[in-house]
Formats: structure tokens, C-alpha cells, sequence
């Protein structure tokens, strides 16, 4: 790939359409998405269930490809990538939190942390303690490290899954549903560790069908049966801003 140039997008879509075919039959479910998500942003795509919003985060983190327009990664177009490239990107350059953890059951924290870093194509072994030890730290686990995953709480076991997204200091972190197994409780500090990521410059795309959740993005992107219906920026601050004149 072309290095990005310091304004390219990270994430652009352009007319960006998907549609299923299942014995003859198109189901369309993405239409005509325009979309520029620039590096160190925190997005949260939000809408209903059966919105999109998932297939929306599949193809940006490159777990399926669109079937119209054109999706571009650091401005190069994705449909003109080999398979090595796109191999290489989705074990570099992205990295996933899902909602039901998906961590090594009876296996210590720093295991499941150090879990992506045995496939990844540059990082060499002489790394592996220190980038894993740090990713921990950062979502404030140490004193969990050498606990089994079997041993942490719902909002301790997903902050692991942070910690080993974190670990291949990926371009792009998607999180789906992060907080959709959790209580109240457990789902603030998921969110808060996520907030202190894009504070330390990550970018972070969020899909929630939750408003409290998205209420922690900087910008929200609704869609709504397929289409992208409103992108908001500043969300919070204009909440609080009512919120203020309200009282």
C-alpha cells in the first residue's frame, strides 16, 4: 500500500451499497453509503437491530466486502487489494471487541492479551511481554494479570477483550455491543476505558443500538433500514449545552 498521506481518511466510503443473494434472490441491506471517518476519531454507528449497522462495521473491518460503490482504507481503494494485503490489514491495522468477550476460558489474562500477537506478520517475539504487559495496564488490569479468565467479572473479562485489541496497536478499533452483556455498572467503566483510548489518540468505531452508549462517541452516525439517516458531531457537548438551559 501507498503510505497515507497526513489528510487522507482513514475510512472512506462512496456510494457504498450491500445486498445478500440467496438462491436467485437479492436482499439489498447498505444503500448508497457516503462516509469519511478520519484518524483519532470515536464513531459510534448506532440504529435498531436489523439497521445495518453491523454489516456496516463488517465491511470497514474487513470481514465482508461491499457489492457496489467504493470502500477506501488510508485512500487506497479496497476492491484493487490482493488477499495478502488484506490478510496482512486484518491482522495489523484492525482489531475487534465483541459483546460476548470471546476470551480463552482457563487461561490467564496475559495469555488471552498475548493471544494476536503469535499471528502477527511483524511484531517479533522479543515484544510480545512488554506490548501485552502495557495493553493490560492501560485498561488498569494488572493486579488481574495472572488471573484466569474464569476468575474476572463480566466488565473485567470485556476489558481484557480491549486490552488484546489494543495489543497490535491497530489503525482502527471496532467495538460491537461492547456493553450488551453487562450491568449499568460494569458498562460505564467498559466505556470509560474505551474513552481513555481515543483520548490517547485511537480511533474507536462503537455500533450500539444503545443511546447512553453512543452518548460516549464524539460523533454518532444513526442508520436506519440500511440508509444513513443523521451524523452528528459534538453529541455530548450539545446534550450537556441543553441539559444547562434546562435548569
Amino acid at each position: 500500500m501507498t503510505p497515507p498521506r497526513h489528510d487522507t481518511p482513514l475510512i472512506e466510503t462512496i456510494h457504498m451499497d450491500k445486498s445478500y443473494f440467496n438462491d436467485g434472490l437479492e436482499t439489498p441491506v447498505l444503500h448508497d453509503i457516503n462516509l469519511t471517518i478520519n484518524k483519532g476519531e470515536f464513531v459510534a454507528i448506532m440504529g435498531p437491530s436489523g439497521s445495518g449497522k453491523s454489516t456496516l462495521m463488517h465491511i470497514l473491518g474487513f470481514l465482508d466486502h461491499p457489492t457496489g460503490g467504493k470502500f477506501l482504507f488510508q485512500g487506497e481503494p479496497t476492491e484493487s487489494m490482493d488477499e495478502d494485503t488484506l490478510a496482512k490489514i486484518r491482522a495489523s491495522s484492525v482489531s475487534f471487541v465483541f459483546q460476548s468477550f470471546n476470551l480463552l476460558p482457563r487461561t490467564s489474562v496475559l495469555e488471552n492479551v498475548t493471544l494476536p500477537l503469535l499471528y502477527h506478520p511483524t511484531i517479533p517475539v522479543s515484544q510480545r511481554h512488554r506490548r501485552a504487559v502495557t495493553a493490560i495496564e492501560t485498561v488498569g488490569l494488572m493486579e488481574r494479570m495472572n488471573y484466569m479468565s474464569h476468575q474476572l467479572s463480566g466488565g473485567q473479562k470485556q476489558r481484557v477483550a480491549i486490552a488484546r485489541s489494543l495489543v497490535t496497536e491497530p489503525e482502527v478499533i471496532f467495538a460491537d455491543e461492547p456493553t450488551g452483556n453487562l450491568d449499568s455498572h460494569s458498562g460505564i467503566q467498559v466505556m470509560e476505558a474505551l474513552q481513555k483510548l481515543h483520548h490517547k489518540g485511537h480511533t474507536i468505531i462503537l455500533v450500539t443500538h444503545e443511546a447512553m452508549t453512543a452518548e460516549h462517541a464524539q460523533r454518532i452516525i444513526q442508520i436506519h433500514d440500511g440508509r444513513i439517516t443523521a451524523d452528528r458531531r459534538d453529541f455530548r457537548r450539545r446534550i450537556a449545552g441543553r441539559e444547562s438551559t434546562l435548569k
